[in-house]
């Protein structure tokens, strides 16, 4: 397995492999905001938590993602989600998805937190040689935290998805590759230090 469960931690904020067990925390975190309201996204409510629970630890036995919940340690509560996925092991290629905050940890310090440690372990542990991020064409709050980062727009799959509601999804695909890692690094770093 390329990927392997872990924990990872930071100073505020702390990476825990999900368990079926998470369930009523990440509703109550999807509930600040009703995030299940997002037109263009994919975020459990109380009737879709248990499939989307079990479809990311399908894909965590198919070694093909790891799905976190996020516990921000200040109160020891769960704020949100994210996932490696669609890793590919001969290739060396992950993507960081599914990622979603409660509202009020939205345009904070936690979503670069959240990434520094993600990146860090796929670049440095994994030995990844290139990080993606997909989002929907719409979600331009999205578009440009991913942007923040230090992430290029590789391009547009037009028509990429069927959605629930009929309509298509044109998904947004960025990367950062390895070569880019040590100042994408220093970058996070630097914007971390003016939260703290």
């Amino acid at each position: 397995m390329w990927l392997k469960k872990i924990e990872l931690e930071s100073e505020t904020v702390k990476l825990v492999p999900l368990r079926k067990d998470h369930a009523d925390d990440l509703v109550k975190a999807a509930s600040d905001g009703k995030l299940w309201e997002l037109w263009y996204t994919s975020i459990p409510n109380a009737e879709s938590i248990d499939e989307y629970i079990s479809k990311a630890l399908k894909e965590q036995v198919q070694g093909t993602a790891l799905a976190f919940v996020i516990i921000e340690k200040n109160s020891n509560k769960i704020i949100g989600s994210t996932r490696f996925c669609h890793a590919d092991k001969v290739h060396q290629r992950v993507e960081i998805g599914y990622t979603w905050y409660a509202e009020s940890y939205q345009r904070s310090f936690v979503n670069t937190e959240c990434k520094q440690l993600l990146l860090s372990h796929a670049f440095e542990a994994r030995g990844a040689i290139a990080v993606e991020f997909r989002t929907h064409w719409h979600n331009l709050k999205s578009r440009a935290a991913i942007l923040r980062l230090g992430a290029k727009q590789d391009g547009v799959l037009r028509n990429h998805q069927k959605m629930a509601k009929g309509v298509y999804r044109d998904t947004v695909v960025f990367s950062i590759i390895n070569t880019e890692w040590p100042v994408v690094k220093v970058s996070l770093d630097h914007k971390l230090a003016k939260f703290r």
